[in-house]
């Protein structure tokens, strides 16, 4: 089972100069996609425990549309270990104009990661 979000990151994203996004917004989107992912298998939001796992590849900017993908690699009593990916798939072009922007025909991925998210067992409603 896999989920997908795109999202713009905003001009209130951008945590550092030069308009650059703070790693913790991709962290932070992986752990909306946990919750669907959660919510679709167990019918509850279940709780983030860990990452055990997470890579930063390349820079995000305010401006920039990220892909955020997860899925669902293995389903234990109560746990559930996930695996993330962040791709950049739109990003805009300053150097053209203040509103031009570029579909990228090969997304960037910007930031992997996997961790273990657990639903109690008295709340699984999906069985």
């Amino acid at each position: 089972m896999k989920s997908l979000i795109r999202i713009r990151m905003s001009a209130h994203d951008a945590h550092y100069g030069g308009d650059l996004v703070d790693g913790a917004r991709m962290v932070g989107l992986f752990g909306d996609v946990a919750t669907e992912l959660l919510i679709r298998n167990d019918g509850d939001e279940g709780l983030f425990v860990a990452y055990d796992n997470v890579e930063f590849l390349a820079p995000v900017y305010a401006g920039d549309y990220i892909e955020a993908e997860g899925e669902i690699v293995s389903v234990g009593n109560s746990s559930r270990k996930m695996k993330f990916e962040a791709r950049k798939v739109i990003e805009p072009r300053k150097d053209i104009n203040d509103s031009a922007c570029d579909f990228l025909k090969e997304p960037i991925v910007v930031c992997r990661a996997s961790g273990t998210c657990v639903v109690p067992k008295d709340k699984q409603r999906n069985k």
